[in-house]
């Protein structure tokens, strides 16, 4: 009898260690759940709903365990306050236009938007597969941040103006709203640049204390009711041909997550680049037919205002080069390959004005 519960007690401790040695790698995933403060309201689309995206994305892969809180801006810390609340461990991930940091870290501007610069698919191939990503890693990580490419969109509009802008003494005294290098260029051709968070732009521009913005996407200009203060939207998005977002992890809280958490946070944000890109180049077209039609006048800055613009792009890029060896190496590798790709890009695709059939 003694030995048959012998038998039978080891059977059981077999059968437990088997269970244990079974364990799935799903069972064995850590858990996250991190409050995440976004920069733009989730209301906006392509520009605030990415990062909502990306956390159901990371909910359904880790089957819950992963989970992004979307905290609305402002309602945590401020809406430009991401990457020093990130760096400082106040929270432990957020999610924000790369470049409002510019003070802190310059090359930061390049890696957001680079006037004149590279499109979003561009972009997205110089940073991938030329170098782009290991630069910022090791830059941000002097700052305890670990920087996950996260959304991409299309350009901007260059901005929302109470009058038309049909030369550059036009310009001269504006008082205008702009972010990142591309301020920096509206004040060298005489502009009085401010930057405002994109909630209180609609205010500014009612009671006169702007004379026009820039902000976003003309889908997302529409959503904010600039239409309604300012009746000349003025394209191309010189200053901004892609604007790029990203999700900040703070570098302690990303070293403490397990490979397959890190994995499938990086693979969610892979997702969100593209959604992100597609959502963006979905609306313009009906926004912008929306938008004649309710007498908004949609039209091109004049070829001189957009060669001067360029001719004071190169000047700051080539200044900002000079006292920073960031900007500088960042940009060295941002022109080689677009100095590369030149043939591909002019001779792979169909001209822009090719005509529609």
């Amino acid at each position: 009898m003694n030995s048959i519960f012998r038998a039978a007690r080891a059977f059981g401790a077999a059968v437990i260690l088997a269970a244990g040695l079974a364990v799935t790698p799903a069972d064995a995933q850590e858990r996250v759940r991190w409050g995440v403060p976004i920069a733009f309201g989730s209301n906006l689309t392509a520009l605030g709903d990415t990062l909502p995206y990306v956390a159901q994305l990371l909910n359904r892969m880790s089957g819950g365990r992963i989970q992004f809180i979307v905290q609305e801006p402002g309602t945590v810390i401020p809406a430009l306050g991401v990457f020093d609340a990130v760096s400082e461990g106040k929270v432990e991930a957020g999610y924000t236009w790369m470049g409002y940091e510019i003070g802190k870290v310059p090359a930061s501007a390049l890696y957001g938007a680079t006037p004149f610069g590279m499109e979003a698919l561009e972009f997205s191939a110089w940073y991938w597969f030329h170098g782009g990503k290991d630069m910022l890693l090791e830059i941000y990580a002097r700052h305890n941040v670990v920087p996950i490419f996260c959304g991409a969109i299309s350009p901007e509009g260059a901005g929302w103006f109470r009058q038309q802008v049909s030369s550059l003494d036009q310009v001269r005294g504006l008082r205008f709203r702009a972010a990142g290098l591309g301020g920096r260029i509206w004040e060298r051709v005489g502009a009085s640049v401010q930057l405002i968070p994109g909630p209180e732009l609609y205010q500014a521009l009612e009671r006169g204390v702007l004379d026009g913005t820039e902000f976003s996407l003309p889908s997302v200009d529409e959503q904010l009711g600039f239409p309604r203060v300012a009746k000349f939207l003025h394209l191309p998005g010189w200053h901004q041909p892609t604007t790029n977002q990203f999700l900040y992890v703070n570098k302690a809280a990303w070293d403490r997550l397990q490979e397959p958490t890190k994995a499938m946070i990086e693979t969610a944000c892979q997702a969100g680049v593209a959604y992100a890109m597609a959502r963006a180049e979905a609306l313009q077209g009906a926004v912008l037919a929306k938008l004649r039609a309710e007498g908004v006048t949609v039209a091109r800055l004049p070829d001189d205002v957009l060669r001067e613009l360029q001719a004071k792009t190169n000047e700051v890029l080539n200044e900002q080069a000079a006292r920073d060896a960031d900007f500088k190496r960042v940009l060295d590798s941002m022109r080689r390959f677009r100095a590369e790709h030149k043939a591909w890009k002019e001779l792979g695709y169909l001209p822009r004005d090719w005509p529609l059939q």
